[in-house]
């Protein structure tokens, strides 16, 4: 194992520690070898899905505090399957350049792209594994001394979020355009014919992935809106996060008129704002997706600082409350405007599907099913759980529903590869489409990221049907 750590002097935050499965060694200086496919990086930074493109893919083992590189903390993403992407493209060079990269050194700008494919969603597809030693040493070709092969993992998919940014001194980040540096706790989780692969952080050593841009997948809701560490009218930094196609900017109402907002650096999902009237609380805002479109036709969005925040917002994410309207301009069209806020139920990893009873029934008698509750990780403020579904019966079933019970009043932040509903502290959850029918003896699983002090619920009960 061998640890990375992020630039975290170039930004003044800190971003994490990231856990690589390689060992450096020291090997004769060989030419760098970079195995990408051809597609521009500009390509990459327009709407839509463009082909896909390929690089090594490294892993990480959570984001830093209080955020990651796009400026939100773990807890408040909308999944926990997120990634990291390239701050630098400098093959062959691995010294340090400013954050964000000015305009003269746009040539050196990696994916990461000073933050503005933050909060974009990428789906990433299993590609070959190196049989050598794939160990991101400088000057080194990767997959050296060995070759790249394909195995039974190759075409698992799973879509995450960018939150996170690589500038490290490797030749990952630096020499590869294409690199993606994705949480750990996700490898496992990718999909092969409709089930989690389960074996795949076993055998991994930083294989090449194919990936592409995508929109949110299936987004409900609208969008989130928060208060970051230190906001206060003097300065009003925001996170704006739960986007159905990113986020490139976001329009102020102030003093009579609309104003651009500033990035708070490179985060991309952080902006600096200010009141619409100076020195008060109150605030309208728009915001720009990635494809340069105002957010739901041009919706503004009113709220204030929270009364929680005092005169300076103390933690790394403070939620607002706000409403809606069709024109902006001190709240103007407020008899049209509609309530919203930042609730995690507005979620895209969250199911619309029709509530159901936390309480579970039983099938027949030879279908049966068992439940068990693995706590993956924690953090302050919240943890991820994993629940392993298993036909525990004689016959095969077509799906199965699972429920629990959370602690004091934690609530479901997101979750994924199940339905899921919350009443009271009791939680269920039921099966998806594709991984609702088992025959004896497989399993599924399910999981789901919770916002409170826990302890994580370490039981489930489970029905078959």
């Amino acid at each position: 194992m061998r640890t990375r750590t992020s630039a975290a002097a170039a930004r003044g935050r800190r971003r994490g520690i990231r856990t690589l499965i390689a060992v450096l060694c020291a090997t004769a200086l060989a030419a760098l070898v970079v195995v990408v496919d051809s597609t521009t990086a500009s390509a990459l930074n327009v709407s839509g899905t463009p082909s896909p493109v390929t690089g090594n893919a490294t892993y990480f083992s959570g984001l830093g505090s209080p955020y990651g590189g796009c400026g939100l903390p773990q807890a408040d993403l909308d999944t926990q399957n997120f990634l990291a992407l390239n701050v630098y493209n400098t093959p062959g060079y691995y010294g340090s350049e400013p954050r964000p990269i000015p305009a003269a050194d746009a040539s050196i700008m990696g994916m990461f792209d000073n933050g503005l494919n933050c909060g974009r969603y990428v789906q990433v597809s299993v590609g070959n594994y190196c049989t050598g030693t794939n160990d991101g040493a400088q000057n080194e070709p990767f997959c050296r001394n060995g070759q790249w092969v394909a195995d039974q993992y190759n075409g698992a998919t799973l879509t995450f979020v960018v939150a996170d940014s690589c500038a490290d001194s490797n030749a990952w980040c630096r020499d590869d355009p294409y690199h993606v540096d994705l949480a750990q706790n996700s490898l496992n989780q990718f999909i092969l014919n409709g089930q989690p692969v389960g074996t795949l952080s076993s055998k991994w050593n930083n294989r090449q992935v194919s990936w592409q841009f995508v929109s949110a997948p299936n987004y409900t809701g609208n969008i989130n809106i928060g208060f970051i560490q230190g906001a206060q009218p003097y300065w009003s930094a925001i996170a704006v996060s739960h986007l159905p196609n990113g986020i490139h900017g976001v329009e102020f109402y102030a003093n009579g008129a609309w104003q651009s907002g500033t990035m708070d650096s490179d985060m991309g999902d952080d902006y600096i704002i200010a009141p619409t009237t100076a020195g008060g609380s109150q605030y309208e805002i728009q915001v720009v997706d990635a494809s340069g479109n105002l957010v739901n036709s041009g919706e503004v969005y009113s709220f204030s600082l929270p009364s929680s925040c005092g005169t300076q917002c103390s933690t790394a994410y403070t939620p607002a409350t706000y409403t809606t309207s069709t024109s902006g301009g001190s709240s103007a069209s407020a008899s049209a405007s509609t309530s919203g806020s930042t609730s995690a139920s507005s979620t895209p990893t969250v199911s619309t599907s029709p509530t159901v009873s936390a309480s579970t029934s039983t099938g027949p008698s030879s279908a049966q099913c068992t439940a068990t509750v693995t706590t993956v990780s924690t953090w302050t403020g919240g943890y991820q759980i994993a629940v392993n579904v298993k036909d525990s019966g004689t016959t095969a079933i077509s799906t199965w529903r699972t429920g629990l019970t959370l602690p004091g009043t934690d609530t479901i932040a997101n979750s994924w590869n199940a339905v899921t509903a919350q009443s009271g502290q009791g939680v269920a959850a039921t099966a998806e489409s594709y991984n609702a029918a088992l025959s004896p003896g497989s399993t599924t699983s399910w999981g789901m990221t919770v916002n409170g002090s826990g302890p994580p619920p370490a039981s489930a009960t489970c029905a078959a049907g």
